[in-house]
């Protein structure tokens, strides 16, 4: 009489269940390494957004209106970050990205000022540390 060849039923089992334990860990660290990668896209644009009101102020000695469209400082436009400029006296600036409530970025919010202070004033569920200093990078609050 020949054996019968294949896997039984509980093989197939427990092969299925191990992939679906893999699957739980690696997914949710795959999309934080993701949304830590589109981060990097908010850092850079406002610290390029930091030299140009640098010009902007260089040429006008006010920071008021660099951020009309057709100066040297427009708000830059995004899929991920929404950019708004406010002057609280013609010698000072605020920029805020915000994360576009509807993108995987929801719930950040980053600013920066005429005098470098970058703080964290957002931060989705599951994330801490807002932190008044710095740029949160990570998921444990670190800069």
């Amino acid at each position: 009489m020949a054996r019968a060849r294949g896997f039984t039923l509980i093989e197939l089992m427990v092969t299925v269940a191990v992939m679906a334990i893999l699957a739980a860990i690696a997914l949710p660290n795959y999309s934080d390494y993701v949304r830590r990668g589109r981060l990097t896209e908010v850092f850079s644009t406002l610290s390029g957004q930091r030299v140009k009101m640098e010009q902007y102020f260089q040429d006008n000695r006010v920071y008021t209106g660099a951020c009309a469209p057709g100066t040297v400082a427009p708000p830059p436009v995004s899929a991920n970050f929404a950019y708004v400029c406010a002057f609280p006296t013609p010698a000072q600036y605020t920029i805020t990205a915000t994360g576009n409530a509807a993108g995987p970025m929801a719930g950040f919010v980053y600013t920066l000022t005429e005098t470098n202070a970058r703080d964290t004033t957002g931060l989705p569920g599951g994330w801490v540390g807002m932190n008044a200093g710095c740029w949160v990078t990570k998921r444990d609050g670190t800069c």
